[in-house]
């Protein structure tokens, strides 16, 4: 061991890379791929399994970029021209366009699920791109945008997002970065896209929780919960269907630090019971499931 990791040796003396494994070390096909490249010098090296293991990762991003579709909308030649390159070469299905009619007229003929991420300069001929953005917000594709622009004061910057861009960078920046950058914003489309917390209204049969108010309603009657309550209720109604531990409420509601018991729990259970079933003795909404916990129906 060097440093604390296993090391392994790679035989570099044939033609080709060939690589040892260790006894009980499995190594697959990806990381193979990415040591069987021919060397102009003999020589003998180690990788580490950390060193290996980021090959791995990389191969597996590679792997998903290559299901992403990125359209670059800039005017400048050469700038457009690197931003391609660079994200072609992580793999991505890159399409670029130097102006923003052009892009416009593309993207609303094509279904939204085609393009995955949009790369936004502002500064384009005829139409520019905070139009563009404002234009396709307005037809409903939420394709995410990540503006680049030369335009860095903050009321740019703020101007752009309101608009509707979910990210902005300003120039010059590092390829680095924007691939980051990309990623992040790929990564985050693919999330389920549920309604954002703070500002959601979940309805419930005849409940309906407003997030941003820390209010219920039932029947249309504004209902007098405790802070407790409240928050019992909001975890059961954004979770319907799953099995709650006393132990997991406990620590959802009133935190790793309380000293109660689990008897909390089930008081809290009954009084919220009683502002919001009809019949507290058989609940249709807060369901006892005995050993277990509470669940929401």
């Amino acid at each position: 061991t060097v440093g604390g990791l296993d090391r392994c040796l790679v035989n570099t003396n044939a033609p080709g890379r060939r690589l040892k494994a260790p006894p009980g070390v499995p190594f697959n096909n990806e990381i193979e791929s990415f040591l069987n490249l021919p060397l102009t010098t003999p020589r003998q090296e180690t990788l580490s399994i950390y060193d290996l293991q980021m090959k791995s990762v990389i191969a597996l991003q590679q792997d998903q970029a290559k299901k992403a579709n990125i359209l670059v909308v800039e005017d400048d030649e050469s700038i457009r021209e690197t931003v391609t390159e660079a994200l072609s070469a992580e793999g991505y299905d890159v399409t670029a366009y130097g102006d923003g009619a052009r892009a416009l007229s593309k993207l609303s003929l094509t279904p939204t699920e085609e393009v995955n991420l949009i790369v936004l300069d502002l500064m384009l001929p005829g139409l520019n791109g905070l139009d563009l953005c404002r234009s396709l917000r307005k037809q409903e594709k939420n394709t995410p945008i990540l503006i680049i622009s030369a335009r860095d004061s903050e009321t740019d910057r703020v101007l752009g997002l309101e608009v509707g861009a979910d990210d902005y960078l300003v120039k010059p920046f590092g390829l680095r970065e924007l691939v980051a950058r990309c990623r992040a914003l790929l990564r985050r489309a693919k999330q389920p896209n549920f309604p954002a917390l703070d500002s959601a209204v979940f309805t419930h049969q005849n409940l309906r929780l407003y997030v941003q108010e820390c209010r219920v309603t039932r029947n249309n009657q504004t209902l007098n919960l405790s802070p407790k309550e409240y928050k019992l209720l909001e975890l059961f109604i954004t979770n319907p269907k799953r099995v709650w531990s006393r132990d997991q409420l406990l620590e959802k509601i009133w935190g790793i630090d309380f000293e109660g018991d689990t008897k909390t729990v089930d008081v809290h259970i009954r009084w919220l019971r009683e502002k919001i079933e009809d019949e507290p003795s058989a609940p249709i909404h807060i369901k006892t499931v005995r050993g277990f916990g509470y669940r929401f129906d």
